[in-house]
C-alpha cells in the first residue's frame, strides 16, 4: 500500500530544497552577472527568484493538503498563479529592455567564469529534482506537482542556453552572444507568464 503521506512530505522536502537553491542560485546570478555586466546571467538569477516563489506556492498547496477544502485550495492557487504571472511578464519586460540596450549601445560584457560554473551545476540539479518531483507527482496524482517538475525541467534548458552564451563570449569573444540569450530568456519569460495566466483562468 502506498504511503500517501510520506510521498507528500517527500515532496514537501523537494520543494523545500527547490527554493533553497534557486534563491542562492539567484542571489550569485545576479551579483556576478552585474560584476561582468551580463544581462544574460542577470536574467537567468531573476527567472531564479520567479522560480522560488512558484514553489513557495507549492509548499504551502503540500502544505494545506487535507486542512481545507479541495475547492478552496484551488481558489488561493489561481491567485497565487496570476501574481507570478505578473511577476513573469515584468521582469521579461526589463530582462528585453535591457539585451536590446546593450546591442544598441554595443556595452560589451565581461566574461564570467563563476557564471559558466552556476549554469553548469543548474544543468546537473535540475533534470534530478524534475525526474524526483514528476515521480511523486504522479503517484499522489497532483497536477501541480507534475506542472512544477515540468517548469524545473525548463530551468535545465535555460541553464543550457546561458552556459552555450557565457562559453562562446569567454572563447570566443562573441560579445552580442549575451544578448542574444538575454532574449531567449524573454521568450521563457513571456511564455511562463502567459501559460501561468491561463492556469489561473485568466485567458481562454
Amino acid at each position: 500500500m502506498v504511503d500517501t503521506g510520506r510521498l507528500y512530505q517527500k515532496g514537501l522536502r523537494l520543494e523545500y530544497f527547490t527554493v533553497a537553491y534557486n534563491i542562492l542560485e539567484a542571489v550569485a546570478s545576479i551579483v556576478f552577472g552585474s560584476i561582468a555586466g551580463s544581462i544574460a546571467l542577470i536574467g537567468f538569477g531573476l527567472d531564479s527568484i520567479v522560480e522560488s516563489l512558484s514553489g513557495i506556492v507549492l509548499i504551502w498547496r503540500l502544505r494545506q493538503h487535507g486542512k481545507i477544502s479541495v475547492l478552496a485550495e484551488e481558489r488561493i492557487e489561481k491567485r497565487a498563479a496570476r501574481f507570478v504571472a505578473i511577476t513573469f511578464f515584468i521582469l521579461g519586460a526589463y530582462v528585453l529592455f535591457e539585451s536590446v540596450k546593450k546591442l544598441v549601445s554595443a556595452d560589451i560584457p565581461n566574461t564570467s567564469v563563476p557564471g559558466m560554473l552556476i549554469a553548469g551545476a543548474s544543468i546537473i540539479v535540475m533534470p534530478l529534482l524534475t525526474w524526483q518531483k514528476y515521480k511523486i507527482g504522479k503517484q499522489i496524482d497532483s497536477k501541480s506537482l507534475i506542472a512544477d517538475s515540468k517548469e524545473t525541467l525548463a530551468c535545465a534548458f535555460l541553464s543550457v542556453s546561458l552556459l552555450v552564451g557565457l562559453g562562446v563570449n569567454y572563447l570566443f569573444g562573441f560579445w552580442q552572444v549575451d544578448s542574444i540569450v538575454g532574449l531567449i530568456i524573454v521568450v521563457f519569460l513571456f511564455r511562463e507568464g502567459r501559460e501561468d495566466l491561463r492556469e489561473s483562468g485568466e485567458e481562454d
